[in-house]
């Protein structure tokens, strides 16, 4: 166990409103891949509204959707992500979300215990647009390890 956890936030903007039914795929998953995230190994916590998912949290505007969780390490969110049945929607992110032409995600450290603010997740992404990935703001193509 280490003195720090990874936590992460991506955001997107939804290519109609959840309603539509070209949103169905999407929000018929969502459940499922909250399950499987609270399940897998290394999870620690996730952003969640009333409903169990972040869907209703808006705080950036009425069309940007964000995610936020936190993880014991890159590893294990490397693998919800890119190594479950997480993959197979994330394959089709863009039949659900518009392409952005600036950076929609981002990863950091946090002391472990901590549970990270949706401002301070924010500021992250702020921070890896404006600077590019480094030690505080990062991205799993750029990866930084975790404070000693």
């Amino acid at each position: 166990m280490t003195s720090y956890h990874l936590a992460q936030l991506n955001v997107g903007y939804p290519v109609a409103p959840l309603t539509d039914p070209v949103m169905a795929d999407f929000v018929g998953a969502l459940d499922r891949l909250n399950a499987l995230a609270d399940a897998s190994p290394g999870f620690v916590w996730r952003l969640q509204d009333d409903g169990g998912n972040a869907t209703t949290l808006r705080p950036y505007g009425p069309d940007l959707m964000l995610n936020m969780s936190v993880w014991e390490s890159i590893e294990a969110l490397r693998e919800y992500v890119y190594r479950s049945g997480h993959l197979d929607l994330l394959r089709r992110r863009r039949e659900f979300f518009r392409v952005m032409d600036t950076a929609y995600a981002v990863l950091w450290w946090v002391p472990a215990g901590h549970l990270p603010t949706v401002d301070e997740a924010w500021d992250r992404l702020e921070l890896v647009r404006s600077k590019g990935p480094g030690p505080d703001a990062f991205t799993f193509r750029a990866p930084q390890p975790a404070p000693r």
